[in-house]
């Protein structure tokens, strides 16, 4: 179980106004977010992200990132899981023609706009439901902003089960070190189910057996 920074920079790049969102009818908005609608994706920034479009460009570093570092070629085969409107997946493609991307995501919307080369490998799922992949099916499993949107009870058997997918696997999750992180993570957040430090994560990510590695990000 290796720490690692891939997306940290990236995350950092995006201003947030904690206490905007916080007293903007917040219960509100997390009720709509939860429904991974348009809203979500591409209404007010308050109920989500504000409109998710695709940056030429954005994510083209992580992509060459992740490529190198799990040694990806255009015989690998790479799962995604929560992938969202598959922009990473769509700039991996990009670099490698014939690579073998399988998305998964709960949000029709997220899907229905994702970029049209790469929808037929896209496939609506609910990853509280299981994940019914065969053992070792894929050379890297990654999940990026995804598994803290569930409850604990799930949390932890799909991350014993995306353990059995793959050797190389890449999870990122957000987090807190400090009192003042915790209290802009839950302005923040809109869709997230566990809130847990740094410790609380690399306990839960040992206690599964999870031995890929993993980045956690922090609302500064």
């Amino acid at each position: 179980m290796t720490e690692i920074k891939i997306i940290t920079s990236l995350h950092k790049s995006t201003k947030r106004n904690y206490l905007e969102r916080m007293i903007n009818e917040k219960v509100k908005c997390m009720k709509v977010a939860k429904k991974y609608g348009a809203d979500y994706w591409d209404g007010d920034r308050k109920f989500g992200y504000g409109g998710y479009k695709y940056i030429p460009g954005r994510w083209t570093m992580v992509a060459k990132k992740i490529i190198k570092k799990y040694k990806l070629t255009n015989t690998s085969k790479i799962l995604d899981v929560g992938c969202g409107k598959a922009f990473l997946l769509y700039e991996i493609k990009k670099i490698l023609p014939n690579i073998k991307i399988v998305g998964i995501d709960i949000s029709k919307h997220a899907l229905k706009n994702a970029p049209d080369e790469i929808k037929p490998y896209l496939f609506k799922h609910d990853i509280n439901k299981g994940l019914s992949f065969k053992k070792n099916s894929f050379n890297l499993v990654i999940s990026l902003a995804c598994l803290h949107n569930l409850k604990i009870n799930k949390l932890i058997p799909t991350i014993k089960r995306i353990q059995t997918l793959s050797k190389n696997k890449y999870l990122m999750v957000e987090s807190y070190r400090n009192e003042k992180e915790l209290f802009n993570l839950q302005c923040w957040a809109l869709t997230c189910e566990s809130f847990f430090s740094k410790d609380e994560w690399k306990w839960i990510f040992k206690m599964t057996g999870y031995n890929g590695d993993f980045e956690l990000i922090y609302f500064e």
